[in-house]
């Protein structure tokens, strides 16, 4: 929402400004030009992007139009979950987690908390790892190290995805200036008419230049940035589940496991201690 109305905020500045000084915005409207920028900057994109980067383009820009996609609430369940879940281990043994575990979508437990268990990547990650935990992995460091390596990959896949879009949004004032050649060179072609028809011309040959540089920096490159931070906040989920395994690995009270994962929450989305006493407290019961 917020990049719609940052969209809105660019093109009224610049548009609005330039109509107050007695710009003609038809004049700007130049459907040719925008197909050069925007076909060749496509085209060039397609040829930088291996076919697995360019299948996750789109989801990156749906990200970007909905924004954060774990709210407060979203932690907070999953932070219940986690404490239902090792507490369960602590009373139990990791052997009652084995039912669970086979199939979390049915399972008695993991569906009490349907944003978690409708994460398909968040679900497979923690259970992955209580799997593991049930076969007999007992070594934290090494359970430790493997989880970082798989975020490690996490992070690079998503890298690959915004180095792509900041490419593309760097791609569009040079796109632009070849528009802008294109036009001057078709104006020299007609440079026997009157003045002011080679006004027009060379205004519509600059107006691939302007727009180049505006369809990069107002908004190409903001989203390519707006990109990075979402997928940044998205692994921040991930380290909260990591950090309550590790903690719960290493023998601690369910509830100081889950401690450890609210702390590595951002402050912004991060539940109190209250409001999580409170959560566990009213959980729905197995």
């Amino acid at each position: 929402m917020l990049f719609i109305v940052g969209m809105v905020v660019v093109f009224s500045c610049v548009l609005g400004a330039y109509a107050a000084h007695g710009g003609h915005l038809g004049v700007l409207w130049q459907p040719l030009e925008f197909v050069i920028i925007f076909g060749a900057a496509t085209g060039a994109f397609i040829i930088s992007c291996p076919k697995h980067v360019l299948g996750r383009v789109g989801a990156a820009y749906s990200l970007a139009f909905k924004g954060n996609r774990y709210t407060k609430a979203d932690y907070l369940e999953l932070l219940t979950m986690q404490f239902t879940v090792f507490k369960l281990i602590k009373t139990k043994g990791m052997l009652e987690l084995e039912a669970h575990l086979d199939n979390p979508h049915e399972s008695s437990l993991f569906s009490r908390f349907p944003a978690f268990v409708n994460d398909h990547h968040a679900c497979e990650f923690f259970c992955d790892y209580l799997r593991m935990m049930t076969m007999g992995a007992e070594n934290v460091h090494q359970l430790e190290d493997l989880m970082n390596e798989q975020l490690e990959v996490h992070h690079a896949e998503n890298h690959a995805v915004t180095h792509a879009l900041t490419l593309y949004g760097d791609s569009f004032p040079a796109i632009g200036i070849v528009a802008a050649v294109l036009g001057v060179i078709h104006t020299m072609g007609s440079i026997n008419q009157p003045p002011e028809v080679l006004g027009h011309l060379i205004g519509a040959a600059l107006v691939g230049t302007f727009a180049g540089i505006l369809i990069s920096y107002g908004f190409m490159a903001p989203l390519a940035n707006c990109v990075t931070v979402l997928y940044d906040n998205e692994s921040k989920y991930f380290q909260c589940m990591k950090a309550g395994i590790i903690a719960c690995m290493n023998g601690y009270a369910p509830a100081i496991a889950v401690e450890f994962s609210r702390k590595s929450i951002e402050s912004d989305f991060r539940p109190s201690f209250a409001e999580l006493e409170e959560a566990i407290q009213n959980a729905p019961a197995g």
